[in-house]
């Protein structure tokens, strides 16, 4: 029987982060993973991460894993690939099938980062081909480059569904509807608005009654859910189309642990293992992190399987308790950074109504996906000035900074608090390179200036959609709503290596419609 210092199950981020961080502290651990390619969930993510710089804000997910893979084999991490653990048993044996042949490995210690799954709702229809998990879509779209349908409603309002939305939208997809059963949109604001703006409706305390098709999806009715949670008649809404993508929440894939004889805890979040701080589970030697321990971002699982890495480390005696404490201590801080403001852990389920500036949170923005007109002004990135500024419209309290390290004139400022919203400082002179735009990780920041030309000003966008409109193109903008504002024209759309594919993309409009316009859509 082969032995190892260390198994790890599950090659995505929390369990190729745990290798790494342990790999670094001499132990030559092996990690076990069932897909062809390892990274996890980080290669279907094409958008940019929140947070700080520790926490690979404003850089894509799959080029975090790709970091990742480089520096699991710089430091000797073995992957094996196609290797399904089957079982995990008394002394730390492992059972892993690997093609047709099961394989029995021991460990010094394990560590188990399996993940999670997607949950699926039931309703008249749901087993017909069409109707898929929000996860599903996005593998076929950005690991296999397939649409994974023409026309889709999208169930779930949280950060998956949301954006996975505007990832199919990227597709070149028809998103027609938001669904949620929830009275308020559930992941971030920012997200909801890049999504409304495209003109895609929200449909909230709704469900779906049923899907329609013989052999496949035809089309979806939904209905609008009461205070008892039932549809109330007469509420019925018909929509066609061919693919329902689901995005009703994950569920820790703790089943090896369980049948390992681990203490479990069943909680709201799903059926999860005791652990201790370190990752520790009841079982000597036997550790777990990430999405199995409670459904967090890919940004905590990298983290809290550091933090394992590091626990196993001083299991197995290559570091000492005053090295572990140091080194853990410092991931722990940027662990703590991530799980504050609005979408914290201890405000789940709470009802926020005021930011932490004490202002009054957007009742729009939570009920139908956008911030409106006369709510925006309220926010203290929302300027108004002569000359090119930036407008930023970030309205909750979310552990992201990148716009404020963008701005090498310090035009941004969110302070010594991540959390905190940006504002425009006083003073500073804004010089038009829209750094700012192409940085944030939520498309929340604009480039607004007055009378460029006689009565018209510009608006600078993120824009992430091809084909690229050209100078001169004409068409309409949009609002927040997704409804249109006005006649407008590109004046100017710029690429750089820096923008990492977030294009600037400038309008000429009437300088009363400057701080409405936000989405341009081509007449064509």
């Amino acid at each position: 029987m082969e032995r190892y210092d260390m198994i790890v199950i599950g090659a995505g981020p929390a369990g190729l982060s745990a290798a790494i961080e342990a790999a670094k502290c001499g132990i030559k651990p092996v990690v076990f993973d069932e897909n062809a390619r390892p990274g996890g969930q980080l290669f279907k993510q094409i958008h940019k991460f929140f947070g700080s710089k520790e926490h690979k804000a404003k850089m894509r997910g799959f080029n975090i894993g790709k970091q990742l893979l480089e520096e699991a084999e710089s430091v000797g991490v073995k992957v094996v690939l196609g290797a399904t653990v089957t079982g995990l048993y008394d002394g730390k044996e492992v059972t892993v099938r690997i093609g047709d042949e099961i394989k029995h490995v021991q460990g010094d210690s394990v560590l188990v980062a399996t993940g999670a799954s997607e949950n699926m709702v039931n309703f008249d229809g749901w087993t017909l081909p069409g109707v898929i998990g929000a996860g599903a879509a996005q593998t076929m779209m950005n690991l296999h480059h397939v649409k994974p349908g023409e026309r889709i409603l999208m169930l779930g309002t949280g950060n998956v569904g949301l954006v996975v939305s505007y990832q199919l939208m990227q597709a070149g997809c028809d998103v027609v509807a938001l669904v949620d059963a929830a009275p308020r949109v559930g992941g971030y604001g920012v997200h909801a608005s890049k999504v409304a703006r495209c003109g895609v409706p929200f449909y909230l305390s709704h469900t779906i009654m049923r899907a329609e098709g013989d052999d496949h999806v035809t089309g979806v009715v939904i209905g609008e859910v009461g205070p008892d949670w039932k549809i109330k008649p007469g509420s019925e809404k018909h929509f066609d189309v061919d693919t329902i993508c689901l995005a009703v929440g994950l569920s820790p894939m703790a089943q090896l642990l369980s049948m390992a004889g681990c203490d479990m805890d069943d909680t709201k979040g799903g059926y999860v293992p005791v652990i201790d701080e370190d990752g520790m589970t009841s079982i000597d030697g036997v550790f777990s992190a990430g999405d199995v321990t409670g459904i967090e971002e890919a940004s905590s699982a990298m983290i809290e399987g550091r933090i394992a890495g590091l626990a196993v480390a001083n299991y197995l005696g290559y570091i000492d308790e005053d090295e572990k404490a140091k080194r853990i201590g410092e991931q722990e801080k940027a662990l703590d950074a991530l799980r504050q403001g609005m979408f914290a852990p201890q405000n789940r389920g709470k009802k926020i109504t005021e930011t932490e500036e004490g202002i009054a949170i957007s009742e729009n923005l939570l009920e139908k996906g956008f911030v409106s007109d006369d709510e925006i002004e309220r926010y203290p990135g929302v300027t108004h000035k002569k000359g090119i500024h930036p407008v930023i419209e970030c309205t909750q309290n979310i552990p992201c900074n990148p716009c404020q390290d963008a701005c090498k004139f310090g035009c941004i400022s969110i302070g010594d608090n991540i959390t905190s919203l940006p504002v425009v400082t006083e003073g500073s002179q804004c010089t038009g390179c829209g750094m700012c735009v192409a940085s944030c990780s939520g498309q929340a920041i604009f480039l607004v200036e007055e009378d460029v030309e006689p009565g018209y000003g510009e608006v600078t966008m993120p824009y992430e959609f091809l084909p690229l409109p050209e100078k001169g193109d004409k068409g309409i903008a949009l609002g927040r709503d997704g409804k249109e504002v006005c006649e407008a024209e590109v004046t100017k759309i710029r690429s750089a290596k820096a923008f990492d594919h977030t294009n600037l993309l400038t309008i000429k409009v009437p300088n009363e419609k400057l701080m409405q316009a936000r989405f341009f859509k081509s007449r064509d």
